[in-house]
């Protein structure tokens, strides 16, 4: 399934912050140089969602803080309870 993902780099803390609209709002500490904040968000993604981090992957968006991910074994729906979306 597909994800849209609002990032933040250079947050305080790594955290699924919740949900704007369609996207979800994820937080990493990590900042927006040389993929490393990218590599964060699959991190925090796959951790959330309780699945192996190679089943999270950006699909676009690599240099802009809107970013598609595409998450692997997982239904939307169940995608969306495990990210707590109202």
């Amino acid at each position: 399934m597909r994800l849209v993902v609002k990032v933040t780099p250079g947050a305080s803390r790594d955290a699924v912050v919740g949900w704007l609209g369609e996207a979800v709002k994820v937080a990493v500490r990590e900042p927006a140089e040389r993929g490393r904040a990218n590599a964060a968000v699959e991190r925090v993604i796959s951790a959330a969602l309780g699945i192996p981090a190679a089943s999270v992957r950006i699909a676009a968006g690599g240099t802009s803080p809107r970013k598609v991910v595409v998450v692997d074994g997982l239904e939307t729906g169940e995608v969306h309870r495990r990210l707590g979306r109202p």
